[in-house]
């Protein structure tokens, strides 16, 4: 369907590893290296029962990287609405059968991993999206009437997610979708008018809220309104960041943390965890860290030569932007507690994994960043 599209000579395997960006591996082992340092801070001394899982799953999904980085462009443009096809059928079958834990139905249970569907199918949607958008003529990106097709594309598995119950992580679906419409070209007066639609929306979408929702946003907008009840994690969470000053209380000193007043300190909290004991000097050093992977994500972007492989580097950066940003922002109070966990630094098998594969893709971009893409003359994609 799509062949004929590429006249590329091929790499050699030796080719292909000797163009992997290492040094974007390097700062996300220095990353995954932090979460390992805190997870065994947060078992109060302990590889178990987290750090030592954690330090396999990355070794795993390290090789798995570098494995999906020799992958050639065409695999992920032939294969994008299979791909897409196969997580939306695993959502399906979480809704069928899924796995139960802490109240929601989330996971299918592959015995060695619980597997968690929605968060492969943000790379998924990345991957569907700029498949789309590439095959489109020029002349018609941005139009409305070739939107409805992409729009679909993000609404069914958000609607699944949502079902779960995950508000947070269908939000991070649909976000992941508006940035790459806006990748794309669509013009903002459109995102606008998207926008006032959900404002409009809201009272209605409120009645369809789980109550745990509705008190998470209740909590966000006055935490203090039930102080041992929902506001009791946002509160514990802005003493312990404040009482970690500028250089913090020292590694495994954090009495917020360690006294167990901190909840989910191995994941959705870590990072609170993390300031507390090294102050906002620790912070900021993760921060920058953060900032080079972006800094990375973008400029592999720009070498692109295809505009399929642009898109994909670009959602991935972004995808990547938002974990590190609703995360810290959540724990900060500045947006709802949503569980969206801290990247390569919270416990976690399946969020870990699918940010490796989606870094493997955005490094594969830059290993084949002088292969040009043809924009498909028919609507293949459709």
């Amino acid at each position: 369907m799509l062949s004929g599209f590429y006249k590329q000579p091929e790499m050699t395997v030796g080719e292909k590893l000797a163009e992997v960006n290492w040094g974007l591996i390097a700062i996300l082992t220095t990353i995954a290296c932090v979460g390992f340092i805190m997870l065994y801070s947060a078992a109060n001394g302990s590889f178990q029962p987290w750090a030592l899982r954690q330090m396999v799953r990355f070794a795993v999904g390290l090789c798995i990287l570098v494995g999906v980085a020799l992958v050639d462009l065409r695999f992920w443009l032939r294969y994008a609405y299979i791909i897409y096809g196969v997580v939306l059928a695993l959502l399906v079958a979480v809704e069928v059968g899924g796995y139960i834990g802490m109240g929601a139905q989330r996971w299918i249970n592959l015995g060695v991993i619980n597997l968690q569907p929605s968060e492969v199918m943000k790379i998924a949607l990345i991957i569907v999206l700029a498949r789309y958008f590439h095959s489109l003529p020029e002349e018609a990106e941005g139009k409305l009437r070739y939107l409805l097709w992409p729009t679909f594309l993000a609404a069914l598995p958000a609607a699944l997610v949502l079902r779960q119950p995950d508000l947070g992580t269908a939000l991070m679906l649909l976000m992941v979708a508006g940035g790459m419409f806006f990748l794309a070209g669509v013009r903002l007066w459109k995102f606008a008018v998207v926008l006032g639609a959900m404002v409009a929306v809201v009272p209605v979408a409120w009645h369809f809220l789980k109550d745990y929702q509705k008190n998470r946003i209740l909590t966000f907008l006055d935490p203090e309104s039930d102080p041992l009840g929902a506001g009791y994690h946002i509160l514990q969470s802005k003493i312990a960041l404040g009482s970690g000053g500028i250089f913090g209380k020292g590694f495994m000193q954090g009495s917020q943390a360690h006294l167990n007043f901190l909840p989910e300190k191995q994941t959705d909290f870590i990072f609170t965890m993390l300031a507390e004991e090294f102050g906002l000097t620790g912070g900021l050093v993760l921060l920058f860290l953060y900032g080079l992977v972006l800094v990375y994500g973008f400029s592999i972007a720009i070498r692109a030569q295809s505009h399929f492989g642009r898109l994909l580097a670009l959602g991935m950066t972004a995808t990547f932007f938002l974990y590190v940003f609703i995360n810290i922002a959540m724990v900060m109070g500045l947006v709802p507690v949503v569980g969206v966990p801290l990247p390569l630094i919270s416990y976690g098998g399946t969020s870990m994994l699918t940010l490796l594969i989606g870094f493997g893709i955005l490094i594969g971009v830059n290993v084949h960043r002088d292969m040009v893409i043809g924009r498909s003359p028919r609507m293949d994609a459709m």
